[in-house]
């Protein structure tokens, strides 16, 4: 049985750190994927792979680094 496509249209283009990017590949690597195929997957499943806290403990410190786009301070309190 042919396996189903996932059928993605294209919504915009990332720019990526290179560790982010290093990241991404190692995980075409292991799962064979492209890349959008693994940000779909990474994104569906957030709340799976990822603990909420450590989630907004790691949004908090970028945006405390680098700032937010649009002058935003980030997540509403």
């Amino acid at each position: 049985m042919a396996k189903k496509r996932l059928p993605l249209p294209k919504r915009f283009s990332a720019a990526l750190t290179e560790d982010a990017y290093t990241r991404l590949r190692a995980l075409n690597d292991e799962y064979g994927l492209g890349n959008n195929y693994l940000l779909t997957v990474l994104l569906e499943n957030l709340d799976i792979i990822a603990d909420p806290d450590r989630l907004a403990a790691a949004f908090d410190g970028f945006i405390a680094e680098y700032g937010a786009p649009g002058g935003s301070s980030g997540r509403p309190d």
